[in-house]
């Protein structure tokens, strides 16, 4: 596992940006942590940065929201999946050329991939985040230590 501290927005994007340049269609990046503490900020700056155009918002009330950028990304927001057994179909969004990106990704732990990109985002105060990147599967893996020399170098 790889923490990193985030002091403010700016290394916030600067994260996502670093993430950008390395992940290819296949990845699933989960993205944990409480409310208002991230996640769907640096899945807009994840979203930029790999072209996305329209503004991302959280897509709680569609649960997944599909953006055509460099490469196609899936947004899922599965808070409001917490009590459900539903099966949406998630499969057909974890293949090899989209990359998904899954906010609340333990509501939905029985249709995840086993190779995925772990990113846990802790609230220290209103500038400050405590991010833990953990991943399974070698490339991911690769990505993960890619993801963490870059932005600490």
């Amino acid at each position: 596992m790889h923490t990193l501290k985030l002091n403010s927005l700016h290394d916030t994007e600067r994260l996502a940006e670093t993430l950008s340049k390395v992940i290819t269609g296949g990845t699933v990046i989960l993205l944990s942590g409480d409310l208002g503490s991230g996640k769907t900020t640096f899945s807009q700056f994840l979203g930029k940065y790999l072209g996305v155009k329209r503004h991302m918002t959280s897509p709680t009330f569609n649960i997944i929201k599909s953006y055509n950028a460099n490469i196609k990304l899936h947004h899922m927001d599965c808070y409001r999946l917490e009590d459900s057994d539903e099966d949406l179909g998630f499969d057909e969004y974890f293949n090899d050329t989209d990359i998904a990106l899954v906010e609340w990704p333990q509501f939905i732990a029985e249709f995840l991939p086993d190779e995925v990109i772990n990113i846990n985002i802790k609230y220290l105060d209103e500038s400050e985040r405590l991010v833990e990147i953990e991943a399974s599967g070698e490339e991911n893996i690769k990505i993960a230590e890619v993801v963490y020399d870059q932005f600490t170098a």
